[in-house]
């Protein structure tokens, strides 16, 4: 760099020591500052502009991106470097108004300056800098956080762009903490239970009596199992009517009342069942039976049927004034002692005969229990003789709870009002074969009324000699006891319940009901493992200990009667088991809307034959699932209040002669005969299990409305063959139109003559007396008809659409079409509330005719069968009774309940 020289205008006097003591001031009177000012001003007056433009010239940058300007490193780009000083002086010396000793630079002298010289702020220039890294810093911080920012929305759009898809399914498991997935519940399910548990349970069960009402440690046992594996229990008492037997007699009578037989009323002792010797062994009763002494001659009435007593009318034969003797079968035993009583009847006996035994008897060389499997002699099934297809639960409080202080109604149109007794076959064979040769015999009737024993003839009698009936029962107000666990679920508003009773007639009862009782702890057992994993149900699940079903279905027609707002409001379905292993062979019955699910549930479950339980129930039954009737605790859910159900089990089989409320229905025949392995109890577990899952577990409702639908065509169907056989195929041809009839075409004339009838004035005539009756209800028919058309097109939409939403719960969705999910998930609820609603629909509330408590016009027990299950039964009860009026009413009824339910299914 060239020395400054004299003839520079702004040299100082004397050029101090490079990087020595130079100054550059910004304080006024500065020679720096007021050169500034003067090269400003020479700036814009004269022809140096061009020559300081060209100082000012832009920076460079290397391949970098950076400034090849520093000032820390000026070489090699010092040049420019002073060119930007430079600049800088000379416009900051434009406006300095005084001048100090300070040295000066005039333009050329800058062009001289050393690197060290230009190094050396002013305090002028430290200012500026410190200005510049203030605003540099403020920019640094701007420029830093924007591109957080810029980063943070670039990762969100990143991710949400490649959010990886979900389904509602996955989205849903997610929000409600589920940490346990279906498969897994149910590969955890199908391994907890265990035969040597199930084994203890139902040595528990069968140690003592527990008649209902009795057995408080029994009760408070059970829901102390509930709690232990993670229910919430309570026991839930009811104050029922029942009775308790303090005595009895059966003598057969000789001439002047001299006793020519007095039976035992009671089973031997077994020395290799222990059930059989326990002291607190409870005698041979009928629950229900009216107290009496009555004494008369005997007739055999078969099974009891209502086609029983009228053929032997028919035939001439009275049995006003006399005691019946009829097997059991083919109906409820408190309906043979109701038709008995209303043809006169002064009191019944009641046996099992060995010729409904099967093969398995001691005439075909078995050897009778315990030495083999036939039934001991002995054996005496007790039970309820309840009107059961009047009402069940209380016969004082038939609609309403039974609780303390309530007000009770007079029972005795609900239970007899003559004397029974239960007896063995081996008890009553001397009367019997007193019959022999007396009155009509099977040749007369049919064989049909002809049984197992050898030694009778089957003779009707009557007889000539008179037979005492004594029964002493005690009847008593006395508390019963429900025991019910409850595992809330996540949607606390849809409950499905399982149910078993837990009272037995006897000390045993290893069959019915406590296989069923053994197999229900098991199951809360398994629960309680899974909840232990961390498993929360999607839908409450209740389990229900019920007392008092023996005498007639009390603990669950009480609860349920209790609670029918909550259940009518809440519950799902109720799936029964009450004897759960009699047997090898699987049975079911239900609503048409679970057909599908027991289907799909036993045919994944192992039967313990081999195969699977589908494989071997659809060899023995044909692929039937049955119609609910009465007899077991479903009856109030499916009957009273549209709660659709399931009950089922396994029972028959070639092994062994189930001796059904008897002692020998004991945890030792369980063991040798019943069960030996234990396995279908175990079996029974998982398919119990695995409905429950499947209908609390899924989303949508596993409801088939489609099966609902062609059942009922299937009904209606048997119905108009009902029609046809009642009326006459010749009749069915009848054209009336608004009154006229009989109009025969006359050839060559438009008029013909007509007969005319007034519709109006057919009030109850019976349907074969009037030509005419078909056309009364042909019009009713045709609109059922329609409705059912109606029903099955709605039902096959609905379906369609339930299979579609179903789909679409298990495809994936990316993030920005979840408004998907949401109307899917609004969907689902809908779809729900309409199979909740449906069986529902077919309630009537004044419910049938004679009988108001049974409400559903699609199901019901037989109003003379009791166990069996009855479709449209208030129209068949009224084309039985060749009653028109009631026939077209029904109808009506039928028709407009059909309709309610395919409206309910069109809801969009």
């Amino acid at each position: 760099m060239p020395a400054p020289t004299e003839s520079h205008p702004l040299q100082s006097s004397e050029s101090p020591e490079p990087h020595e003591n130079l100054e550059l001031s910004d304080a006024p009177g500065s020679p720096i500052i007021a050169d500034f000012h003067d090269a400003i001003g020479a700036n814009s007056n004269d022809t140096s502009g061009a020559e300081t433009s060209a100082a000012i010239e832009p920076l460079e940058y290397d391949e970098d991106g950076d400034e090849n300007q520093s000032l820390l490193h000026p070489q090699p780009r010092l040049a420019q470097g002073r060119h930007l000083f430079q600049n800088t002086i000379l416009t900051n010396s434009k406006h300095s108004t005084q001048r100090s000793s300070s040295p000066t630079y005039t333009e050329d002298s800058l062009d001289s300056a050393t690197e060290a010289d230009l190094l050396l702020p002013s305090p002028s220039s430290a200012s500026s800098i410190r200005e510049y890294f203030k605003k540099r810093w403020g920019t640094f911080v701007t420029r830093f956080v924007a591109y957080i920012l810029f980063g943070i929305v670039f990762i969100l759009a990143w991710k949400l762009v490649f959010l990886p898809r979900t389904t509602l399914r996955r989205d849903l498991a997610r929000l409600r903490h589920f940490q346990i997935s279906l498969p897994d519940l149910e590969r955890t399910l199908f391994q907890v239970p265990e035969t040597a548990k199930v084994r203890e349970w139902s040595h528990y069960y069968t140690s003592g009596a527990h008649l209902a009402g009795t057995n408080y440690s029994q009760v408070q046992w059970t829901a102390d199992k509930f709690k232990e594996y993670g229910f919430q229990a309570e026991i839930v008492p009811y104050d029922t009517y029942l009775n308790y037997p303090r005595d009895h007699s059966l003598k057969l009578l000789g001439v002047n009342g001299i006793v020519r037989y007095e039976a035992p009323l009671k089973e031997d002792v077994l020395t290799q069942d222990p059930t059989t010797s326990d002291p607190n062994s409870i005698p041979t009763f009928h629950g229900y039976s009216a107290n009496g002494n009555v004494t008369a001659t005997y007739v055999y009435v078969n099974y009891g049927r209502q086609e029983d007593y009228d053929l032997l009318e028919e035939r001439g034969v009275d049995i006003a004034g006399k005691i019946v003797i009829a097997r059991y079968g083919g109906l409820f035993r408190g309906l043979i002692v109701k038709g008995a009583q209303e043809r006169g009847a002064v009191g019944a006996l009641m046996y099992t005969d060995p010729g409904d035994d099967g093969h398995v008897t001691l005439v075909n060389k078995y050897k009778a229990y315990p030495d083999g499997p036939a039934r001991n002699p002995s054996s005496v099934q007790r039970g309820s003789v309840q009107f059961l297809s009047t009402a069940p639960g209380d016969p004082t409080t038939p609609g309403w709870a039974s609780k303390a202080g309530v007000d009770r109604a007079d029972p005795h149109e609900r239970i007899p009002s003559i004397p029974s007794l239960p007896i063995s076959y081996r008890d009553v064979l001397p009367l019997l074969i007193e019959l022999n040769g007396m009155g009509l015999n099977p040749n007369d009737l049919g064989e049909s009324w002809r049984g197992g024993m050898r030694e009778y003839d089957y003779s009707i009698g009557p007889s000539t000699m008179d037979v005492n009936l004594y029964n002493d029962q005690e009847y008593k107000i006395t508390p019963i006891w429900n025991a019910i666990g409850r595992i809330d679920g996540v949607i606390k508003d849809e409950v499905v319940i399982l149910g078993n009773h837990r009272d037995a007639w006897i000390v045993g009862g290893a069959g019915d009901p406590n296989s069923g009782s053994a197999v229900l702890i098991e199951l809360a057992r398994a629960f309680g493992e899974l909840k232990a994993q961390g498993w929360k149900p999607l839908r409450s699940i209740v389990l229900a200990s019920w007392d008092g079903e023996e005498y007639g279905l009390l603990g669950s027609t009480e609860w349920a009667e209790d609670l029918a707002k909550y259940l009518d409001a809440n519950a799902l379905v109720y799936v029964n088991v009450d004897g759960a292993v009699t047997g090898s062979h699987f049975h079911a019955d239900a609503s048409p809307l679970l057909n599908t699910v027991v289907k799909d549930v036993i045919k994944r479950v192992s039967d313990p034959k081999g195969g699977y339980v589908y494989d071997h129930w659809l060899q023995e039954t044909k692929g039937r699932i049955g119609n609910l009737g009465s007899g077991s605790d479903y009856t109030v859910f499916q009957d009273h209040l549209g709660i659709p159900s399931i009950d089922f089990g396994f029972s028959g089989g070639d092994n062994a002669v189930y001796q059904y409320h008897s002692n020998y229905d004991s945890f030792h025949w369980m063991d040798k005969y019943g069960d030996p392995t234990w396995e279908y109890h175990v079996t029974m577990v998982k398919i119990w299990g695995l409905v429950a899952l499947q209908l609390s577990e899924i989303e949508v409702i596993s409801f088939d409305v489609g099966e609902y639908a062609h059942s009922l065509m299937s009904y209606f169907s048997n119905v108009k063959a009902k029609i046809s056989r009642i009326v006459g195929e010749s009749e069915l041809d009848v054209d009336i139109s608004g009154g006229f009839y009989d109009c025969p075409e006359v050839r060559g004339s438009l008029i013909r003559e007509c007969k005319y009838i007034d519709v109006t004035a057919i009030d109850d005539v019976d349907l074969p007396d009037l030509k005419l009756g078909w056309w009364y209800i042909s019009s009713s028919l045709r609109n059922c008809s329609d409705a059912l058309d109606k029903l099955l097109d709605a039902a096959s939409s609905f379906d369609a659409k339930s299979s579609s939403i179903k789909k679409q719960y298990f495809t994936d969705y990316p993030w920005f079409k979840g408004y998907k999910k949401l109307r899917l998930y609004f969907q689902i609820q809908e779809l729900n509330s309409q199979y909740k609603q449906f069986e529902r629909m077919f309630l009537y509330e004044s419910g049938l005719d004679d009988r108001e408590w049974y409400r559903h016009v699609i199901f019901a027990p037989g109003i003379w069968t009791g166990y069996a299950g009855a479709t449209f039964p208030g129209l068949n009860e009224a084309l039985d009774a060749r009653n028109i009026t009631n026939t077209k009413r029904w109808l009506d009824i039928i028709t407009e309940r059909i309709s309610q339910a395919a409206d309910l299914l069109s809801e969009k």
